[in-house]
């Protein structure tokens, strides 16, 4: 179901309670209408029948005396003054008409009742009576009321919409000042926040959302910012060297032999600038929320056996053991796995004690995620260093420290790839060492 664009919220909210208000009035008037109609016949009725009762009264009584002129004579005396009522008695064929004669009649301004009466000259007989009443001032009363009613339903409904536009106006005057307030919000000052002081109930949660988006994009420009720097930085260095070894080649004559060693130390530089791009094309996919190609892998152990057979070289030369304990099943990209293990226990690697152990754990955690955890003994990290471990190019002197054949994110794709693989990375670390790893979804 689709709702039309409203353009104002303020002409809408006053225009359907101007709306709803005539209606809302408009239902108590007919109440009070109809309710003042039904009490205008009843009182009607009640005074025809009073009259009726007297005029009955009177004809009894004359009858028993059998005086006709007298009971003529009373009932003009008892009609005398009473402009809406009129009696019609029909005596042996003569017409009598007492009262207002303009009464008589059958139009919609008068009722009527008919009854008989004992005839006093022949009590035996009875002459027939048709007392009329004159409604003309309650049909004025109707119309009048009518029109009044329907005038207060109107000037309601417009006093409410008036109201309503003024209250409704002043209601919305906090997000007038919300939008004034994001107006000024720029880049230069990514840091600041929409107030929260005084809103009302309705709004404050726009607001705090509001400002936890503000928050994201301000970790987001942080965290491009100094990514930028890094980039800069970590190919400012493989250029320059390239540009000083290229000036040196073309500064004077060179042997081939010479030649071949400058273009094979650019062939480093320029290999380590590729590897730097690589990565960083491949986190910038992995940032787009593309997911990893899985397929089910029965067991985790022989492929991470794989990744530790191919670091055995590194291992032995640092004098560092490598232990591989458990096995599960899982639903990976064999490919991206063992990148991500191969970039744990590099990192475990380097920065472990000599003489010491290297341990690759398969496991799974309480939510039932398959963990994959690298362990080492080397030294503790530092608790402000642990939430950054897994930015790109992050370092720090504890925690990671820069050479030429590392560029800082080796980390940041472990933890790219396990969310690829609906995981998360993690670590932990402690006097008795360090443990990194990452989360992913089990084989089901």
């Amino acid at each position: 179901m689709r709702f039309r664009a409203i353009n104002s919220l303020r002409q809408w909210l006053s225009r359907w309670l101007a709306i709803q208000t005539f209606v809302a009035l408009g239902l108590v008037c007919v109440v009070v209408y109809v309710a003042t109609n039904l009490n205008l016949s009843h009182r009607q009725q009640a005074l025809l029948e009073q009259k009726r009762e007297v005029i009955e009264h009177l004809a009894e009584e004359f009858a028993i005396k059998g005086d006709l002129p007298a009971l003529e004579h009373k009932l003009n005396d008892f009609f005398y003054g009473r402009s809406e009522f009129s009696l019609r008695l029909v005596i042996n064929g003569k017409i009598s008409v007492y009262g207002e004669p303009k009464v008589t009649g059958t139009d919609a301004s008068r009722i009527h009742v008919i009854f008989s009466l004992p005839a006093p000259s022949e009590p035996d007989r009875r002459m027939t009576a048709e007392l009329f009443l004159d409604t003309t001032p309650d049909v004025r009363l109707r119309v009048m009321l009518a029109w009044t009613l329907f005038a207060c339903a109107v000037v309601g409904a417009i006093v409410v919409s008036v109201i309503a536009n003024v209250l409704v106006r002043r209601a919305l005057h906090p997000l007038h000042e919300v939008a004034r307030q994001a107006a000024l919000i720029s880049p230069d000052r990514i840091g600041e926040r929409l107030g929260e002081e005084g809103l009302a109930r309705e709004i404050k949660p726009l607001v705090l959302q509001f400002n936890a988006v503000l928050q994201r994009l301000e970790r987001a420009y942080v965290q491009m910012e100094g990514f930028n720097a890094d980039v800069a930085h970590e190919l400012r260095t493989p250029l320059a060297t390239l540009i000083g070894e290229t000036e040196f080649a073309l500064a004077g004559k060179r042997s081939t032999f010479e030649l071949r060693d400058i273009l094979g130390s650019n062939l480093e530089e320029l290999q380590r600038m590729s590897a730097i791009v690589n990565d960083m094309l491949f986190l910038s996919q992995a940032d787009r929320g593309t997911k990893a190609r899985a397929a089910h892998v029965l067991s985790l152990r022989a492929i991470t056996a794989e990744v530790l057979e191919y670091h055995e070289a590194e291992a032995l030369d640092a004098g560092v053991s490598l232990t591989l304990i458990g096995d599960q099943a899982g639903k990976v990209d064999k490919s991206l796995y063992q990148r991500a293990v191969s970039n744990l226990v590099t990192n475990a690697i380097r920065y472990t004690h000599p003489s010491s152990a290297v341990t690759v754990m398969l496991d799974k955690d309480m939510s039932g995620l398959v963990r994959v955890s690298v362990h080492n003994f080397g030294e503790q990290i530092e608790e402000q260093h642990i939430p950054r471990l897994f930015y790109r190019f992050y370092r720090s002197d504890s925690a990671r420290v820069s050479d030429a054949n590392h560029h800082g994110l080796g980390l940041a794709i472990v933890a790219a790839i396990a969310r690829m693989h609906g995981g998360m990375p993690f670590v932990k670390s402690d006097r008795s060492g360090t443990t990194i790893g990452f989360t992913m979804y089990a084989d089901s």
